[in-house]
């Protein structure tokens, strides 16, 4: 079968059998799973089924342990005594126990798992808690039973154009003061900024349970339970209902690429087997990161991965997902210091081919549970038809962060100075992508915010951030980082993607880093926190930043701008400019640091009046109000079909068609 995937890349036929063996490999799963009319949808019931659930009469509780001698059940209800409750083995590694009484477990009450793996007693959680909480005295983990009244959902999942405008967060680490952020306080506070800025989508990091918190999420462990950390199931709700009433829909983060190594608070060793869920000996486990490595090929690991995807639509409608770490699912060495350069490095005996059924797999389950949710995938390798439909031969995925273009604004920052930014190279990372493959731009990620890092606006002024962000206060380096922090995020939002990311904070340079509490600085949350003061003050510069960014996401969303590809209409590297088309608008950047241009040709595509709607250099901005606004430029054929206008340095002008 020919699929529509060579079409779009005609490069893919030599690897015709690799897509074949792709597409061939999924059916083959896919049917194993659920036959041949099955909906996976049906499969992916997990949830339903095992860990904790009232009734009328009382509550069940079931457990997968295929490798386990036998399960117990302990916790508040009967003082910790380990052996009271025993779990009839049900045969297929399942086991059950009926508590009679809908009092006999209780909301707030703290259970575990006690499991005999060949003559031990091993203390677990249970794989499908909902709720895990850690003592703060002992600081040993438990999970707990949730019985709180049922969520009363008020808003409708929005109307949403999949042109996602992305607001990427932590709940945690949101709030001002020196500790924990809540769900409530983030509903509270901070939904309200990011309604106010224009993002459409928020993506929420750090959700599923994870016993350290400096991992920033992503070494969990209990795969169902919404961290304790941070509030209740309901409160995350109420924030993801909030959330839905503004008009912005929710993305979660989600770590479906490996899982925590440990076995008190995590799933692994939970029956005592590491091949439970995971592979044996090294290929389970991440040199890297050191963690577990799920085993793809298990049907019983795709149904608990799976469910897991369904319970977190159905319970807390989400709408959808960012897959976090792809590429280290893709390939045996996880894309470790390989460089991508040919397309043989795609498919190879280094693919895990595996790991692709299984995310195909992911992908056709999200949609028959919610045909309108969105799916990101962290993938640095540029896998081909990694965001191509599955029926065309594509892994399925809506949308592929485009990682390589916050490694590129750092590089140019660090390595080059400004007068050798080359204008090729920067249109070539921001526009280059796989045919009919949509990518989400950003200019910077999260990593880049952590310590050992620094933020685009803390590499470009550094120290002068702590004494001269007053807007009183002259200072060249702040003059120069403030314009690029703009230029940057400006020209990456308007040509970078099909949609656009931001992490929380970056949008009005935020000062320093993230550093998590730890023994290393005395277990401060200092670093870990945002700042928001400092973007509310008129007097800082930060304000102006935050102007910006609002103006910004307006024009894009105004414009609609994303529905369709930048092209370009001339770059002079030379002179450092760029000028592109998108959406009807003309971008124009000048960024030469030294260089303002009296009367540049700026070549459009249609005849017409033309102004400026939005400059970098506006006052209001932290510019110089070099540029006016009411000036009208006539697009004129006179040796080609253009207009003269007044480019200053380091400064990005938007222009529009007059009425």
């Amino acid at each position: 079968m020919a699929y529509k995937i060579f079409e779009h890349d005609p490069y893919l036929l030599p690897y015709k059998a690799d897509i074949d063996l792709r597409m061939a490999n999924y059916e083959r799963k896919r049917t194993e799973l659920v036959g041949k009319r099955g909906k996976l949808k049906d499969f992916a019931n997990g949830h339903e089924y095992f860990g904790f659930h009232k009734t009328e009469n009382g509550w069940y509780y079931r457990e997968w342990a295929p490798a386990a001698d036998e399960v117990y059940l302990t916790g508040d209800m009967v003082g910790w005594r380990w052996l009271d409750l025993p779990l009839k083995n049900l045969g297929n590694g399942v086991f059950e126990i009926f508590l009679e009484g809908t009092d006999a477990l209780y909301n707030g009450c703290h259970v575990k798992t006690i499991v005999r793996h060949n003559g031990d007693l091993l203390e677990r959680i249970p794989l499908y808690a909902r709720r895990v909480e850690q003592d703060p005295v002992t600081y040993i983990w438990s999970a707990v039973i949730v019985d709180e009244p049922q969520y009363q959902w008020k808003n409708t999942e929005p109307e949403f154009e999949k042109r996602p405008l992305i607001y990427e967060c932590h709940i945690g680490m949101a709030q001002e003061k020196e500790g924990v952020g809540t769900y409530a306080e983030f509903t509270r506070n901070v939904l309200p900024r990011v309604k106010a800025l224009g993002y459409n989508t928020l993506q929420i990091m750090a959700i599923m349970e994870h016993p350290y918190y400096g991992s920033f999420g992503y070494q969990v462990s209990s795969f169902f339970a919404a961290s304790s950390r941070y509030g209740t199931p309901n409160e995350l709700k109420e924030l993801i209902d909030t959330a839905h009433g503004m008009g912005i829909a929710v993305l979660l983060d989600l770590v479906h690429s490996h899982a925590v190594k440990n076995t008190a608070e995590g799933i692994n060793e939970f029956d005592g087997t590491v091949y439970q869920f995971f592979h044996e000996g090294p290929r389970g486990d991440h040199p890297a990161w050191k963690t577990k490595l799920f085993n793809y090929n298990k049907n019983e690991v795709i149904h608990f991965l799976l469910s897991n995807l369904k319970f977190w639509l159905e319970e807390y409608h989400f709408d959808g997902f960012r897959f976090d770490g792809v590429t280290s699912m893709l390939y045996h060495d996880h894309g470790l210091g390989v460089a991508f350069s040919d397309y043989s490095k795609y498919f190879s005996m280094n693919t895990d081919t595996e790991a692709v059924t299984y995310l195909q797999l992911a992908n056709a389950l999200i949609r028959e549970v919610s045909p309108k949710a969105i799916t990101v995938a962290e993938d640095m390798s540029g896998m081909p038809g990694m965001c191509l439909p599955i029926r065309e031969g594509g892994i399925g995925f809506d949308y592929r962060l485009a990682m390589g273009q916050p490694d590129m604004w750092i590089k140019l920052i660090k390595e080059y100075p400004d007068e050798s930014w080359d204008m090729w190279r920067i249109w070539g990372e921001l526009t280059g992508k796989r045919p009919a493959e949509k990518q989400i731009g950003y200019a910077e990620s999260h990593d880049q915010a952590l310590v050992g890092d620094k933020t685009i606006m803390f590499r470009l002024c550094d120290a002068n951030m702590y004494t001269s962000m007053a807007k009183s206060i002259e200072d060249s380096v702040i003059d120069r980082g403030v314009a690029l922090h703009k230029m940057i995020r400006f020209i990456t939002a308007t040509a970078g993607g099909d949609g656009y990311l931001n992490f929380m904070g970056n949008e009005f340079g935020h000062p320093e880093w993230i550093d998590f509490p730890r023994e290393g600085n005395g277990w401060s949350y200092f670093y870990c926190r945002r700042q928001w003061s400092l973007a509310d003050r008129d007097d800082l510069r930060y304000k102006s930043l935050l102007d910006f960014d609002e103006a910004m996401i307006a024009l894009i969303k105004d414009a609609n701008i994303l529905k369709k590809a930048p092209r370009s209409l001339y770059i002079d590297a030379n002179a450092q400019i760029l000028v592109y088309e998108r959406g009807g608008l003309i971008f124009a950047f000048n960024f030469s640091p030294v260089n303002s241009y009296d009367s540049y040709r700026i070549p459009v595509f249609t005849k017409g009046r033309y102004k400026a709607v939005l400059t970098t250099d506006e006052g209001r901005f932290g510019g110089f109000d070099r540029i006016s606004k009411d000036t009208v430029y006539t697009a004129k054929d006179d040796g080609g079909l253009g207009f003269n206008a007044y480019l200053p340095a380091r400064t990005a002008v938007c222009f529009k068609k007059a009425r």
